[in-house]
């Protein structure tokens, strides 16, 4: 029997172990993570220095193969796609990338990477370089001067971006804060200190102590509740939704819901059912958070390098937190654990890192009442019933509730709540009427200013309207005079009309919206409905969204030039899913989506993905501290003409 057979049984066999409900898109099991790793050790580099892994997942699947595997025709099923993990560990000071084949137990490919960034930072990482100050002579020095207990100190390490240098290593700085026995750590600042670490040796290599203010004070600063947690309840006695293995089926939905370290929540080969042809419809192959950036705009010695890409510094997975029940989630809720693979390589459990639960919207999905028929008052309505899909990722001082719902409609509404706690910087000034100098934020209370800044998120969106071949439309409102031919039967002077374009490359796919009236499309121009229309939907953001303020030739800026647009549409390539690039941390902006477009490729009937940037400036205001009232945004993805009438209706 040749190896091809052999390899093919075994995928078969891996299907059966996996479960009935297998996905090719199903995360790596703690299996697949702890096989991975013992090849990895077992290979040359298991013999290095220091071997730490920082990426361990899935390696993307051809798409095409996926799709075929997954169609309801088992005449033309495929084998199921070969399970590979793709790997990035650090060793001797040097990156390495490694694709392992999990059906042969070999290293399927092995390079150095030698471009610019460095991977995301492991939690062992950070937890040394937060210690790190606390031994080192010259920082306790700085903490007795100012009278301080250094046992009640906390040091945070900080990413530091790239500013022009040509040689770069991987670095945090370390920000301290005076506990003295307030939980509410970012609102104490030990201001004017930096301590600057390389991480590859763990030493402080540069060591500054610029100046002295007054610490805040913890009265009025515990973010904790004062009231009992009133309970979540959604009203909803029945959860009304299955999970097979990572498979959710709700309502007219189904789709596929998976967890990574580094996007987190992904929700994959999401179909709708058509009540007329009672088949369901493909709308969404892939989505999830790509990337976020959240730049201070203190330009002075301790702020400046503020400026985070979190996913893929840190890992939006990562930074899961446990969801706590009728707090996070209802009483209905399902609640899903993730895996992802430690710095040693070996799988760690995360629990109850997702929810699943149907929401009451108390509202109407649709209504009407009609007066007009003789001897009658009709009113017919339904309520609206959705299903959501929540992560909460907690990336140091702000809290990210995301999330995925499916409407009964066909829509699917993602959104994202930001709270948490402010970071601040110390001051002297504790009235605004002393304030004669630009201190970059508002102060929030007595020695406490709160830092301008903003937050971009960043959403990679495979959208496959009934198929891969999509266009993006721009549907224009155009006003219109009312010509003289018409004005014999008309006192209307003008009216506004629709004026559509079709985006035919990548230039024509990078979006500004707010200037004029435009409502953006994915449409299938090789699907028609009953009556002609092009089946499509589109995109309908629920607030203006922010972009970037920062020149183009500011650092940050290069770094994150994809915030420039709300909205990008590019062809697919299954390498191109992170927006700031894959190694973010210390990147100098070759690579991520603003490159990926630049290229100008055609995007007209093709397959393409659509990039959406939820982003907000936010000036800081009083009632932001100690704690930060959830700040909504997000935007909704509607049928239109996707169906011949109403779904709800049927």
């Amino acid at each position: 029997m040749n190896t091809s057979i052999l390899a093919i049984l075994f995928l078969i066999q891996c299907v059966f172990t996996l479960g009935l409900h297998f996905h090719p898109l199903d995360p790596l099991t703690p299996q697949e993570i702890n096989k991975t790793s013992f090849i990895v050790k077992k290979s040359h580099l298991g013999n290095l220095k220091d071997l730490t892994f920082h990426y361990l997942d899935l390696e993307e699947p051809n798409k095409s193969h996926v799709l075929q595997w997954l169609s309801p025709n088992p005449s033309k099923k495929p084998p199921p796609p070969r399970r590979r993990s793709f790997v990035v560990v650090r060793a001797g000071g040097q990156t390495y990338e490694l694709i392992i084949d999990l059906t042969t137990s070999k290293i399927a490919s092995s390079r150095i990477y030698t471009g610019h960034g460095f991977p995301s930072f492991t939690f062992i990482e950070l937890f040394k370089a937060s210690k790190l100050p606390l031994t080192y002579p010259p920082f306790k020095k700085s903490i007795l001067d100012r009278s301080l207990n250094i046992s009640e100190v906390s040091c945070i390490p900080f990413t530091v971006g790239w500013y022009g240098e040509t040689t770069t290593r991987r670095e945090l700085k370390a920000s301290c804060f005076y506990r003295d026995g307030s939980v509410n750590v970012f609102t104490r600042p030990i201001e004017g200190i930096t301590v600057t670490i390389d991480v590859d040796s763990m030493q402080v290599i540069k060591y500054s102590d610029r100046f002295r203010k007054p610490i805040p004070d913890k009265e009025g600063n515990d973010f904790r509740t004062k009231h009992r947690p009133f309970p979540f309840s959604c009203n909803v006695s029945d959860t009304g939704f299955k999970i097979l293995g990572n498979r959710v089926k709700w309502a007219n939905w189904k789709f596929h819901v998976g967890f990574t370290a580094r996007a987190g929540v992904t929700i994959s080969t999401a179909s709708v059912l058509d009540p007329r042809t009672k088949r369901f419809r493909r709308v969404m192959y892939r989505g999830h958070v790509s990337e976020t950036f959240v730049p201070y705009m203190d330009p002075t010695y301790e702020w400046y390098y503020r400026t985070f890409m979190d996913i893929g510094e840190f890992g939006f997975g990562r930074s899961a937190v446990n969801l706590q029940p009728l707090i996070d989630c209802p009483q209905n809720a399902a609640f899903l654990d993730g895996h992802v693979a430690g710095p040693d390589g070996t799988a760690q459990k995360m629990t109850n890192v997702m929810c699943v639960f149907e929401k009451n919207g108390y509202g109407a999905s649709f209504r009407h009442t009609e007066i007009n028929v003789p001897g009658q008052v009709i009113t017919s309505g339904e309520a609206e019933i959705s299903l959501v899909v929540r992560m909460v990722a907690t990336l140091g001082n702000y809290d990210y509730i995301v999330d995925w719902e499916f409407k009964k409609n066909g829509a699917i509404r993602v959104g994202v709540d930001l709270t948490g706690v402010l970071e601040v910087k110390a001051t002297s000034y504790t009235s605004n009427d002393q304030i004669t100098e630009n201190v970059y934020g508002t102060l929030v209370a007595k020695n406490t200013i709160a830092v301008n800044h903003d937050h971009y998120l960043t959403y990679y969106l495979d959208l496959d309207v009934d198929g891969n071949g999509n266009s993006l439309v721009k549907a224009k409102l155009k006003t219109v005079r009312v010509t003289e031919v018409n004005k014999t039967s008309s006192r209307r002077k003008s009216y506004w009309t629709v004026v559509k374009e079709t985006a035919k490359t990548e230039a024509d796919g990078r979006v500004r919206l707010g200037s004029d009236p435009v409502e953006l499309l994915i449409v299938n121009p090789n699907k028609k409905t009953k009556i002609g229309n092009s089946v499509g939907y589109r995109l309908i953001p629920e607030h203006l969204q922010a972009t970037s303020l920062l020149t183009d030739d500011d650092y940050p800026e290069l770094r994150a030039g994809y915030t420039k647009y709300p909205v990008w549409v590019t062809a697919y390539d299954r390498s191109e899913r992170w927006a700031g690039g894959f190694y973010s941390d210390r990147s100098r902006g070759d690579d991520g989506l603003a490159v990926w477009s630049s290229r100008n490729r055609e995007i007209e009937n093709k397959d393409i993905v659509m990039w959406y940037n939820v982003g907000f400036h936010h000036i800081p205001y009083q009632e932001d501290f100690p704690v930060m009232p959830t700040l909504h945004g997000g935007f909704t993805l509607r049928p239109s003409n996707f169906f011949d009438n109403d779904p709800l209706i049927g």
